[in-house]
């Protein structure tokens, strides 16, 4: 179960070591301080506070079983960012003839490489970057048109699929621009993905041709081309590999810039181009699926736009003088519908990469500068994972202060967390506390977007804080294009992903088994709901689970059923406080299923049974085990531990050797390394259903589980 608690400001206050008296005189002078700023906010601003407290969403009938709708959109649902504009060429199409001349996407040139030796004796590969090279909106639509014609010479047929298996970078976009004009299916998989996963999804789709880059060919397509019959054209975004005898017959490996110039002389001949609808697939995006190989969400133009329509709205004054920063994976649908907002919005887009991202990235030799401090974001997305980061980096940082500078900020970051409560602003702590904290991202931000998992209340309220810009936490899943719901700006409540957004309604469904009901008091709870055109077609090529996850209703509306437990709060706004399935999506968004971590190590004469648990706010798998005695008694012996049953199963050593045979069984079984418990605890009781901790059938019962090791899971988690 995730629950999400809106913490009180109290309880996440930082502990200073000032001496009483000089303390009470600082709160005198504070106080002093605020009533003073308070008088000129209260005349001539309108409270956050205020805003915070509007209604945001409300239910469009009076059944407990109704739809939540944006407080904007009761009358009817969004669909279109601008009149006309139902496909994403005619999108594209629309802001480039607005924005002709417009800088558009950006890519920092690389200077130097260099190969640095670290004191563990491993080589890092570090890089000097220079200024960003800017594309204009003109230049990209004609980038985009020329390949788009370029692959169409190549035998590239409309509604047809094509695969990109690519980093972030602005090659992607133009690809996926091209593949919209001409309307190609676009089939896109992870750069991180395992041999595998790519060949099932390679071969699935039937695609012929597939857009890369040199390292990602090299390194994770070499081996398998081989694998993949169709495939007949391998495209380079970034020039043109070394040729490799071992390529079988009929590959061909060409550059970008060669499709573009074959696509140019195609234009030149006035060659047809096929137009898509609303309703045809622009994008098969391969997602994490139960069983270990990815599902292929099938998402049309119209599911696109209707969701982009939805995030924009949240995003108040977006326009020209907006910079986005794009770094996480164009693959996930997150980052993909971000940048698509910016893109129809007018904004720059300059890219970047997890390791190049601040000064202080793994890649940036010392001394230069990230790209955050040479691009100067006002929007950026990240996700719980990188936000964390950034969390405990500052905080060491404060931790390793002298006593006098560290106090100060506490105190900063104490009374600012009270005035943020309270819905005020605090302009000199940003000025002359958090100037510095606020520059690692290049001191512009105005706008955090956080997604892919729940962000803790305590991350968030730093990042609030340090930051000096409001964090939106979104909910969306690749079946909804993205969208579902997304915090306002001015709600600095933390623990909730807003309201819906005005693309879609979310209503509750009773879910008996777990106890979670519509007509729940105080609160209605059930499992979430997302209804609306962002609601995408289903899996490609796999009907049953298409009709197990989406149904259409009476009116032809078309519904998602996500498996995720929600609650609505008076005003609206949506709480995930549970899920469904054991099907659980770890903070850096690996999807662990927990039923195939217990299958692989149940059966260990060591184990007598187990209980893999995880959730998003941390990035591994912990469990519970209740050994055999009989072995793990032999174990203790065979490792000179000696002591009474419970005190074998207190033991920490105890524990670490029992990790060692789990995780070597788990390598046997092919397990990922994120699926891999990192953490146990070993259960002197067994479970029984007298226990109430498993059925009358044996079965799990997680959540009576986790109340039961609620104290073993903090500790194997550690207090944040």
């Amino acid at each position: 179960m995730n629950n999400h608690v809106s913490s009180k400001p109290s309880t996440m206050k930082l502990k200073h070591t000032i001496n009483p008296i000089l303390l009470y005189f600082i709160h005198f002078l504070i106080s002093l301080y605020t009533v003073l700023t308070y008088i000129p906010f209260y005349f001539f601003s309108e409270s956050r506070q205020e805003k915070s407290n509007q209604i945001k969403a409300k239910p469009v009938n009076s059944k407990p079983d109704s739809a939540y709708r944006s407080v904007n959109s009761l009358d009817g649902l969004a669909s279109v960012l601008y009149p006309g504009c139902d496909t994403l060429d005619k999108v594209f199409t629309y802001a480039k003839n607005k924005f002709k001349n417009k800088r558009l996407l950006g890519t920092r040139e690389v200077l130097n490489e260099e190969d640095e030796l670290q004191p563990n004796g491993k080589i890092f590969k570090k890089v000097i970057l220079g200024h960003y090279n800017w594309l204009s909106y003109e230049d990209v639509f004609i980038r985009a048109f020329n390949f788009g014609s370029g692959l169409q010479k190549l035998g590239q047929k409309p509604k047809t699929n094509i695969a990109i298996f690519c980093e972030t970078r602005a090659e992607w976009m133009i690809a996926a621009q091209a593949c919209f004009m001409h309307n190609f299916q676009l089939v896109t998989l992870y750069a991180t993905l395992g041999g595998p996963a790519i060949v099932h999804g390679l071969n699935e789709t039937e695609v012929t041709n597939i857009i890369t880059s040199k390292e990602l060919l090299q390194t994770k397509l070499k081996d398998i081309v081989s694998l993949v019959p169709c495939l007949r054209h391998i495209i380079t975004v970034d020039g043109k590999p070394p040729t490799w005898s071992e390529f079988p017959k009929g590959v061909i490996v060409h550059t970008m810039a060669a499709v573009q110039a074959l696509g140019a002389k195609a234009s030149m001949e006035n060659q047809p181009c096929s137009k898509p609808l609303p309703s045809d697939i622009a994008v098969i995006m391969y997602t994490s699926g139960s069983t270990g190989l990815p599902k292929g969400v099938m998402i049309s133009h119209s599911n696109i736009i209707a969701g982009i329509t939805g995030m924009a709205e949240r995003i108040p004054e977006l326009g020209e003088e907006d910079v986005y920063i794009g770094y996480l994976p164009l693959a996930h649908v997150l980052e993909l519908s971000a940048e698509l907002v910016c893109l129809s919005h007018g904004c720059r887009i300059g890219y970047s990469s997890p390791q190049t991202l601040a000064d202080q990235s793994s890649k940036i030799k010392k001394g230069s500068k990230g790209d955050t401090s040479m691009l100067k974001p006002t929007l950026m997305a990240a996700v719980p994972e990188i936000m964390d980061r950034i969390y405990k980096n500052v905080m060491n940082k404060v931790n390793e202060m002298s006593s006098f500078q560290r106090n100060l900020f506490i105190l900063a970051y104490n009374y600012k967390m009270e005035q943020i409560s309270k819905g005020r602003s605090t302009p000199l702590c940003n000025s002359f506390v958090f100037r510095k904290v606020r520059s690692l991202l290049g001191g512009n931000i105005r706008l955090l977007l956080c997604g892919g998992a729940p962000l803790s209340a305590a991350t968030q309220r730093f990042m609030n804080i340090c930051f000096c810009c409001p964090v939106g936490q979104g909910y969306g899943l690749t079946e909804s294009a993205g969208a579902g719901t997304i915090t306002e700006v001015w709600d600095y409540n933390t623990g909730r992903v807003g309201a819906p957004l005005v693309c879609c309604e979310i209503k509750l469904k009773n879910w008996e088994e777990g106890g979670y009901f519509n007509t729940d008091k105080p609160h209605p709870r059930g499992e979430i709901l997302i209804g609306g055109q962002n609601v995408t077609l289903g899996y490609y090529k796999n009907e049953a689970k298409t009709k197990a996850d989406f149904f259409e209703d009476e009116n032809g509306q078309r519904w998602l059923c996500t498996g995720d437990i929600g609650e609505f709060d008076p005003d609206g706004c949506l709480k995930i406080i549970d899920r469904k399935k054991d099907l659980v999506k770890l903070q850096a968004g690996e999807y662990v299923s927990l039923g195939k971590v217990e299958a692989a190590l149940k059966n260990l004469p060591l184990v007598d049974n187990i209980c893999a648990y995880a959730n998003s706010y941390h990035s591994y798998v912990i469990g519970f085990v209740v050994p055999n005695q009989k072995e793990l008694t032999e174990l203790a012996r065979k490792k000179g531990l000696k002591g009474t049953w419970e005190e074998l199963c207190n033991s920490c050593e105890m524990e670490n050797e029992v990790l060692k045979v789990l995780s070597e069984a788990a390598i046997s079984a092919s397990l990922e390394k994120f699926e891999i418990p990192v953490k146990i605890r070993l259960s002197p009781e067994p479970w029984t259903p007298e226990t109430g901790l498993v059925t009358d059938a044996f079965k799990l019962k997680r959540k009576e589980l986790k109340t039961h090791y609620q104290a073993d899971i903090e500790r194997m988690y550690g207090r944040k």
